[in-house]
């Protein structure tokens, strides 16, 4: 390659004075000033002015004339300062250019499908098919760039703190753990299927077993699953896993962790010690196991003042033995019964059969179900709900986690309507005592709420066949700005214990030691106890970000119908293929 850069276009500045310097890079734009050219040059460290003009032969003048966005050239020339009128603000490199000297088109590039400097004149899917250039923008080179550095201050951290980054396998045993697997089929072994990981987590734990008392990885997971904003069919975690610990232990160090990526990464201060709150408590003035803590807008207990009105809903939901909430929703009384009704089906997601609500004014209460209230309770109303005239007070009457969750989302929607949301407000929270159980809802199954491996809590450990609702988990949350960003758990590490999590999950002995004996075997032989913790990476760095979209912090992602319109995966293959890996298709 005859001119070689020496410098980065973004590495230039006044103290490069006189220089001669090369670069390489992208056209950027051009604008032609009569018998001269300005050209700006891109590559990922940033942009420089380009002057070509007397100093370079006529024959390259005509070339860099017929120049477009995206052309890759190389430029040799020297540094000078621009004069005062023409420095440009906007970029490091503003006060300086680089008089040409030498050219050469290193590529030509054929018009853009959008344009690289104006990354919305493509529509998503546009952008996605033509991902290569999209990685290109401003936007997608600071996310990518905010990844890496994200990346490297975990890595340095954690190993800092001793732990021992280490590969587990990406072909695995299936052994579901609450997704879909995807399957890989083994030639070599007619009819047998690998897994792709839904996490590492038995290997880790096994890890723990063979002495790697403190382990990570930031590793490749998959699960075949329905996909949304934040969540893909392969995503990035950060997985860790320390023997010898308690719940605490792995709060108080993940925690840091976390501190230290805002701090360097973005310029932001979480304080420390994290606050915590149990899953109950996040529920009850939250109505989300994941809640968003950078406004206030809490939900209200009524089940005592309910049952003395003459509302059937709130007693039939008393009597069934569901509960009533509230959440005032300040200056909202002059929504329009039109509003109400869009709010009400957007509730009805969440599982609530509908929204009761009143409007409050200096009079009273205004609304259908007004009548239903008596006077005598009003002023105990509005103290407990904290509502004042002006403001809208909506009821959830139901089962306890469908009420509080319907309300999570209406104070959600509410907080995003009226502008509360501070989005360069950072607030973390650790969720702790998750149920160790949930039921399927269409089956009435038993189903672990994190995975079959978390360790029930030693108090409740008598309830496990008699009471298993009631059980609560060695688990912990981080939720961030109303995200889950990590999750993790005290594990089992006692073979007769996780044979009982399994029976207590419909999972027979022989079913369980074909599926994890070889975890279970494992425990008889000196499994010491052991907890850890993964955090989303994707999720984290959209956050990071500023985004409201993993897509936005992925090189190459999936649709929401995890295809790839850039290759077009998933795609038909060869029969032959499919001859070779003994797979007929229906």
């Amino acid at each position: 390659m005859r001119l070689k850069r020496d410098h980065h276009c973004g590495q230039l500045t006044e103290d490069l004075r006189d220089r001669i310097v090369c670069i390489n890079g992208w056209v950027n734009a051009r604008r032609d000033l009569g018998g001269i050219s300005f050209v700006d040059v891109r590559d990922r460290y940033g942009i420089i002015q380009v002057r070509f003009g007397a100093e370079l032969p006529e024959s390259l003048l005509k070339e860099v004339k017929h120049l477009n966005n995206e052309d890759v050239v190389a430029v040799r020339g020297r540094i000078a300062v621009r004069p005062s009128d023409s420095v440009n603000p906007k970029i490091p490199t503003g006060t300086i250019e680089l008089l040409a000297e030498d050219f050469a088109l290193l590529n030509k590039a054929k018009p853009t499908p959008f344009e690289i400097n104006k990354r919305q004149t493509g529509s998503e899917d546009l952008r996605l098919k033509y991902r290569y250039l999209d990685l290109r923008t401003a936007e997608l080179q600071r996310n990518m760039q905010i990844r890496h550095h994200t990346a490297q201050v975990v890595r340095r951290f954690l190993s800092d703190k001793d732990f021992m980054e280490i590969e587990t396998p990406v072909l695995m045993k299936s052994t579901p753990e609450g997704a879909r697997d995807y399957l890989v089929p083994s030639r070599i072994n007619p009819g047998k299927f690998y897994a792709l990981p839904q996490s590492p987590q038995q290997y880790k734990q096994l890890l723990m077993v063979a002495g790697y008392d403190r382990y990570f990885q930031i590793v490749k997971c998959f699960r075949d699953e329905d996909l949304r904003a934040d969540r893909q069919p392969e995503f990035t975690q950060i997985d860790c896993e320390m023997s010898f610990v308690d719940e605490e232990d792995v709060r108080s160090i993940m925690e840091v962790m976390i501190a230290e990526v805002f701090r360097k990464v973005i310029g932001v201060t979480i304080p420390l010690p994290l606050p915590v709150l149990s899953f109950h408590e996040a529920m009850e003035r939250y109505g989300s196991d994941k809640p968003d803590l950078r406004f206030d807008m809490e939900i209200c207990k009524l089940d005592e003042l309910a049952a003395q009105t003459d509302f059937s809903v709130f007693k039939t939901a008393l009597e069934q033995g569901g509960v009533v909430r509230a959440l005032t929703i300040p200056d909202a009384a002059d929504f329009s019964r039109k509003t109400m009704d869009e709010l009400t089906e957007q509730v009805k997601k969440y599982g609530a059969k509908g929204l009761a609500y009143v409007k409050v004014d200096k009079n009273g209460l205004q609304s259908g179900i007004a009548k239903f209230i008596p006077a005598a309770l009003v002023p105990g109303l509005l103290q407990h709900c904290k509502a004042k005239a002006g403001d809208l007070i909506c009821f959830a009457a139901d089962e306890w986690e469908t009420a509080l969750t319907s309300l999570g989302a209406l104070r959600l929607m509410m907080a995003k309507h009226f502008g509360l949301i501070n989005k360069d407000e950072y607030k973390a929270v650790w969720v702790t005592d998750f149920p160790l159980f949930e039921k399927d809802p269409e089956s009435g199954r038993l189903m672990a709420r994190h995975h079959p491996f978390t360790s029930p809590k030693t108090e409740d450990l008598d309830k496990l066949e008699s009471d298993p609702m009631a059980v609560k988990a060695r688990a912990y949350d981080m939720a961030l700005n109303g995200y889950e960003i990590g999750g993790g758990s005290i594990r089992i590490h006692n073979r007769d214990l996780q044979s009982r999590m399994f029976k207590a999950l419909g999972i027979g002995p022989e079913e369980a030691q074909e599926k994890f004996g070889f975890l279970m075997n494992a425990f008889e032989y000196g499994a010491p106890p052991h907890g850890g913790i993964a955090f989303g990476f994707d999720r984290l760095i959209m956050v990071l970000c500023g985004e409201d979209s993993i897509r936005e912090v992925i090189a190459f992602p999936k649709t929401t119908t995890a295809q790839s319109p850039m290759d077009g995966a998933p795609s038909e293959v060869d029969p032959k293929q499919l001859d070779e890996l003994h797979i007929r298709l229906k």
